[in-house]
């Protein structure tokens, strides 16, 4: 059935639930998986005339700093469920994108992840990643709650 998963994580809640069904499922089909964590172009926060952000090298030292923390989840997760898992972190892409590129650079055959991960203003304004994801995948999502 599905030989390659990719699991999309962001490190929330939801996305935990994820990457456990992920890895269950490859692990009932003896499917390889990679994981990935995208963080996104460094932006700037504009509040009244003044504009608030941080270096880029200041944005990529906190960006690689929690996906390393991600990833280092991952891997304990997928130890823990007797799973192999390469890890990938993509930087300066925004969320689907990168997941979509991952995909199809990586050749898999399906993609896993939750349902919903940013909450606030910012899913507000950048849309559901899922619904891009899903609405623009070349292969099946498998979307959990």
């Amino acid at each position: 059935m599905y030989k390659n998963i990719l699991i999309a994580t962001d490190g929330s809640e939801t996305a935990a639930k994820a990457l456990h069904d992920g890895l269950a499922l490859a692990k009932d089909l003896t499917a390889n998986v990679s994981a990935v964590t995208v963080t996104g172009p460094r932006s700037e926060a504009a509040l009244g005339e003044a504009v608030f952000a941080p270096s880029v090298e200041d944005y990529d030292k906190i960006c690689a700093k929690e996906a390393a923390r991600i990833l280092s989840q991952i891997d304990g997760a997928a130890s823990a469920a007797g799973v192999q898992c390469k890890t990938v972190h993509v930087r300066h892409r925004f969320p689907a994108d990168g997941i979509l590129d991952a995909a199809d650079r990586l050749g898999c055959d399906l993609i896993v992840m939750g349902s919903h991960g940013r909450r606030g203003l910012a899913k507000f304004l950048l849309g559901s990643q899922a619904t891009e994801v899903l609405t623009r995948a070349r292969t099946p999502v498998l979307i959990c709650r």
